[in-house]
């Protein structure tokens, strides 16, 4: 094939990936889905035009997102991810000695489509026995559930289509309830030089509820902008607090090991940039 795919969600900028082949093309009854295989960065989830993981450079992101939030945690043992389709979230969450962890995605496509083509990055999590696989709409899920989680992963896209309500105040509410005491939320809220809104509209939000909002960063080749905010959010644990040596006992029990995340990564996540901090202000 050897064409080339554009990731043209701004009109004054693109992202090109060289495309060896399409491997997927599905109109879901929620968004376009496509699976592309490239020449760098190998097969590539597509949304709506929109790049959400790579084989080549996943584990950055899905890396940092879980194990920031379970290793500040004390003891997490019943985890949610809401969206997080691909699987990659979820395999790295199963690295934990967790007893449940339930996953709600919209888009059971999503599901069906990463199982058969991108078995790289769920590595069989859903075929874990501690996996609760869940297809419906993650806000009315949070809504109608009675159970309570220890730590809750939203691996969301952007705040548009679908995901949109994912980024609410009434969503944030609901999270608080669904949350024990000390319970942890963490999440993607956007680019930090194309989206800087993305970031000050959700801390806001979660400050509005919330003891410790506290932002941390990673850097992914393939996300448009590649300087990306995610979120930390709880009301009793303070991530800048959290011990170190707890963090590094709990980062030599994992198994498998990460590619990306280790304890000194852990720490400097949170190291923000001037730029980042005056929005937040």
């Amino acid at each position: 094939m050897n064409s080339w795919f554009y990731e043209s969600l701004y009109r004054d900028l693109r992202l090109g990936l060289k495309v060896k082949r399409s491997l997927f093309s599905q109109r879901t009854p929620y968004q376009d889905l496509k699976i592309l295989d490239t020449h760098r960065f190998g097969k590539t989830l597509v949304l709506d035009g929109i790049i959400q993981t790579t084989e080549k450079d996943e584990y950055i992101y899905h890396e940092t997102l879980t194990h920031i939030p379970l290793l500040c945690h004390p003891n997490p043992k019943n985890v949610l991810i809401i969206g997080g389709g691909d699987g990659g979230i979820l395999r790295e969450v199963l690295k934990h000695p967790v007893k449940k962890v339930c996953m709600v995605e919209i888009d059971g496509a999503v599901i069906d489509a990463s199982k058969r083509f991108l078995k790289s990055i769920c590595a069989g999590a859903f075929n874990d026995k501690r996996t609760e696989l869940i297809v419906d709409d993650g806000a009315k899920f949070i809504e109608n559930t009675k159970v309570k989680f220890d730590v809750i992963i939203i691996d969301s896209s952007d705040p548009i289509g679908p995901a949109a309500v994912l980024f609410t105040t009434k969503f944030y509410r609901g999270l608080l309830n669904v949350m024990r005491d000390n319970g942890i939320i963490a999440r993607q809220v956007g680019s930090s030089f194309l989206q800087p809104d993305e970031m000050p509209y959700s801390f806001k939000r979660a400050k509005s509820l919330f003891k410790f909002v506290v932002p941390y960063l990673i850097s992914v080749p393939t996300y448009i902008g590649s300087h990306f905010n995610l979120l930390f959010v709880s009301n009793k644990i303070d991530p800048l607090k959290a011990p170190l040596a707890r963090i590094r006992r709990g980062y030599k029990l994992l198994k498998p090991k990460t590619k990306y995340y280790n304890p000194e990564v852990h720490m400097a996540s949170f190291a923000i940039p001037n730029f980042i901090r005056g929005t937040l202000r």
